[in-house]
């Protein structure tokens, strides 16, 4: 008798291993929905990749058909950068009024506008006012992207879910230089207008795919619109159960309480973005100060190691390596974006499995041996009098090298990284805040380029570059903590010294309670 209860015991315990497994399996598994939801969302970014590849070559006959001189080439790259910041800044304002799906929309309205007018473009003029335009639309695509994606990403899948911005980013680059390759073949006065005004084809098609989706459940729950929200999150959920989990931490962190089961609530608090600034920039508590600083860090590092200088540049940069022929240097450009491309898809399968700060340290500190090698490879070819193929030979390995590791870290988890970290209030315009330094830096970056490349040598500027990748692997060492596998309403837990595994309050004053090794609330 004892023996057939000791056995259907064990076979209880392991029929409930057997659910405990499956019911994990389930959490972990990717959604296919929200997967969806985050590609469409991101194809606004290859439209953005596409402008910035295609005008690293297009700026070699807009040279040569407007006339224009080397400052109007750095004031025509770096001028999108500027607007962006703009757009950037507004973004995040504009998404907590009228929701994340139709600021995508707006986005790409806006830079469906810009590409027009640089297709048209009869002078300088009018191709930099296309330009300011479409940087406007930028500013809204790079905020508001990568937040949608976290928003309905679950903890197991938002690394990968909100990288594909930055992959669309890369693709449309590679898919830029590709079109300078082929629409180099054209007349010059055809060749570049169409390169630049082919990108409001995309624009228009992707506004109406954009409203097919749906809105963003944690901005539901923001308006207090819980029915909704709850529908979405059954949606982008693999189980009722992870759906009403969600749901409950949501609510919590937005200060509703988790009993309450209203389709709409009437909050007592303002949620459409008033008062955020204050709570970020003049008193905001220690976590959020920290929060803070790890957003506005990220995205200055991210462009003042030069990035933008060997992607927008590397044509020059081929050239001064000594690559001559036309034809060479955009395939060896086209190199840059392949490998780019690649490397972040790499990226956004070790996201979830690596995780940022582990993948982050690796890549910056792969840029710095590259950037050395990059400045040692130049500084040789610019001061020696016959041609030097080794030192050829290492400029192209070292830029592809550098591309390579800040395709796998840098690049990616900047844009997961800052739009996971704030708080629910505070996520949409605290994002927008990291975007517009990533602009400004990436605005000097560009409009300098040529300017300090003259003033110190072109092999001097990497030298710098590596110098200041030192800095930033210093940064993220002291200051990044581990966000893989913590919900987006823990993370103020994560930014609390000492309190890691401890309860904390959010911005609302309501207790937060950290989740246990599988991922659930205890």
């Amino acid at each position: 008798m004892e023996k057939k209860e000791m056995e259907a015991h064990q076979k209880a315990a392991n029929t409930n291993m057997v659910s405990m497994e499956e019911g994990q399996e389930k959490l972990t598994r990717m959604n296919k929905y929200a997967c969806a939801c985050a590609i469409v969302a991101s194809m606004i970014s290859i439209i953005f990749g596409y402008d910035t590849g295609v005008m690293s070559g297009a700026m070699i006959f807009i040279k040569e058909d407007l006339k224009i001189n080397d400052t109007q080439v750095e004031i025509l790259a770096g001028i999108i950068n500027l607007f962006a910041l703009v757009g950037s800044l507004t973004a995040g304002r504009t998404s907590d009024w009228i929701g994340r799906r139709y600021t995508i929309v707006l986005a790409s309205i806006i830079f469906f506008l810009g590409a027009i007018l640089m297709g048209y473009a009869p002078s300088y003029t009018i191709l930099m006012l296309g330009r300011c335009i479409a940087g406007i639309g930028v500013g809204f695509a790079l905020m508001i992207a990568p937040v949608y994606s976290a928003e309905i990403s679950s903890p197991a899948s938002r690394g990968m879910l909100t990288s594909l911005p930055e992959l669309c980013i890369s693709l449309g680059i590679l898919l830029g230089y590709i079109s300078n390759y082929f629409f180099a073949k054209l007349p010059l006065k055809l060749g570049w207008r169409l390169m630049l005004g082919v990108a409001a084809i995309p624009s228009l098609a992707l506004t109406f795919g954009i409203l097919k989706m749906p809105e963003s459940p944690r901005w539901l729950v923001m308006q207090g619109r819980l029915g909704e929200a709850k529908r979405v999150l059954l949606q982008v959920c693999n189980t009722k159960e992870e759906s009403e989990l969600r749901l409950r931490e949501i609510k919590t962190a937005a200060g509703i309480h988790e009993s309450c089961t209203d389709d709409i609530v009437k909050l007592p608090r303002k949620t459409r973005g008033e008062g955020v600034w204050k709570e970020i920039l003049l008193r905001p508590s220690p976590p959020v100060r920290w929060i803070l600083l790890a957003a506005i860090g990220i995205h200055f590092f991210e462009h003042a190691t030069g990035i933008e200088a060997v992607v927008l540049y590397s044509p020059r940069i081929f050239k001064k390596a000594g690559i001559t022929s036309k034809n060479k240097l955009l395939l060896a450009t086209v190199g840059v974006g392949v490998t780019k491309t690649t490397f972040i898809l790499v990226a956004t399968f070790l996201l979830d499995k690596i995780g940022r700060r582990r993948l982050l340290l690796t890549s910056t500190g792969g840029m710095i041996v590259a950037l050395t090698g990059l400045g040692l490879g130049l500084t040789m070819v610019e001061h020696s009098k016959e041609e030097l193929l080794w030192a050829l030979s290492l400029s192209i390995i070292a830029t592809y090298t550098y591309v390579a590791f800040f395709s796998i870290g840098l690049g990616p988890i900047t844009w997961v990284y800052s739009s996971e970290i704030f708080p629910l209030k505070l996520r949409a315009q605290g994002a927008s805040i990291g975007v517009a330094v990533n602009r400004l830096m990436n605005a000097t970056v560009s409009m300098s380029f040529i300017s300090i490349y003259k003033a110190i040598t072109i092999g001097g500027t990497f030298f710098m570059f590596a110098g200041i990748a030192v800095v930033a692997w210093l940064f993220f060492y002291m200051f990044l903590p581990e966000t893989k596998g913590r919900s987006l309403e823990e993370m103020e837990i994560v930014f609390s010294k000492g309190s890691r595994g401890s309860r904390c309050r959010n911005i609302e004053g309501v207790e937060i309670q950290p989740r246990n090794k599988d991922g659930l609330s205890g």
